[in-house]
């Protein structure tokens, strides 16, 4: 029996292509040799990811610093310039104010589930999230809570324990394959892959377009 619904946070229930996201690659455009949306997401999604993987328990990182490190990357690679603390702003208003998908707001509504937000993002910056936006999740599992990042394993345990449930009792909603899919897999937590951009099929994995389709 399904206890406890696990939600990522960015894709699933905020939009990735939003005005932050526009200004900050605007300005890498302007303010590197990185020339286009494409090339740009390309070089620091891959980096994102790389930091991410390596943030971990005693070597765990919080966002903002690995935000830092990314940026400096960019600069030292990429010929980044202009003003960092003003792209790190924007950044981080990013995490926080990128606007919710029209149906988040109507499934927390009807869901007769507590549901637990999943993050990469720290805890302050998706509390700050939910309160602008209105929304009372059960509770966030933040990546500096578990010392972790998404796709490590470590973050969804730290999820089983907040929730107090066992891997069976749980689903797990999510945008990423490898990010959301797979490590709920490996645990024995049931994923569910939203797709909002194109039909997908997964298998042996429900999948839906939107959260529209989900009844809890």
């Amino acid at each position: 029996m399904v206890k406890a619904i696990f939600i990522d946070y960015t894709g699933t229930m905020v939009k990735e292509d939003e005005p932050y996201t526009r200004e900050l690659i605007a300005y890498f455009m302007a303010h590197s040799d990185l020339k286009s949306p494409g090339e740009i997401l390309k070089v620091v999604w891959s980096k994102v990811k790389e930091i991410e993987a390596g943030s971990y328990g005693d070597s765990f990182e919080p966002v903002d610093v690995r935000t830092d490190r990314i940026l400096e990357y960019c600069v030292e690679n990429c010929g980044l310039t202009g003003d960092l603390k003003y792209m790190h702003e924007v950044w981080s208003k990013i995490w926080v104010q990128a606007p919710l998908y029209d149906d988040v707001k109507p499934f927390f509504e009807r869901a007769k589930l507590p549901i637990y937000v999943l993050t990469n993002d720290d805890l302050c910056y998706v509390e700050e999230s939910m309160r602008l936006k209105g929304l009372k999740p059960a509770g966030i599992v933040s990546a500096d809570m578990a010392k972790a990042c998404k796709p490590d394993l470590t973050i969804f345990r730290k999820a089983l324990e907040v929730a107090d449930v066992s891997a069976d009792e749980a689903i797990f909603i999510g945008d990423s394959v490898t990010s959301d899919v797979e490590p709920a897999l490996k645990l024995g937590i049931k994923p569910v892959y939203i797709s909002r951009v194109k039909e997908t099929d997964i298998k042996g994995v429900k999948v839906i377009r939107n959260l529209d389709e989900l009844e809890f």
